[in-house]
């Protein structure tokens, strides 16, 4: 299977997951809500990844971009509160 995807967008998923990143960075001043998000991604039956996000709106967000990169990869999404992952 050919991938179509160019350089340009390549640099162009990099930036976009990067300022996702950032955002989370530069939002660590509000308030922490119970609940958070957590996003496995699997490959070959495997934890590949997994990412913790504020909304699931977010997680979500990522998902969907990341099956246009890796469409051979499983997501999963499920709510965890926030005590489980932070002391």
């Amino acid at each position: 299977m050919k991938n179509n995807f160019s350089n340009d967008d390549r640099y162009a998923d990099v930036i976009w997951l990067e300022n996702l990143e950032l955002n989370q960075m530069m939002n660590g001043g509000k308030v922490m809500a119970d609940t958070m998000w957590r996003c496995d991604q699997v490959r070959a039956g495997q934890l590949y990844n997994r990412m913790m996000f504020d909304t699931k709106a977010e997680a979500e967000q990522f998902v969907q971009r990341m099956q246009q990169i890796e469409p051979d990869q499983m997501f999963s999404i499920e709510p965890v509160e926030a005590r489980q992952v932070w002391n």
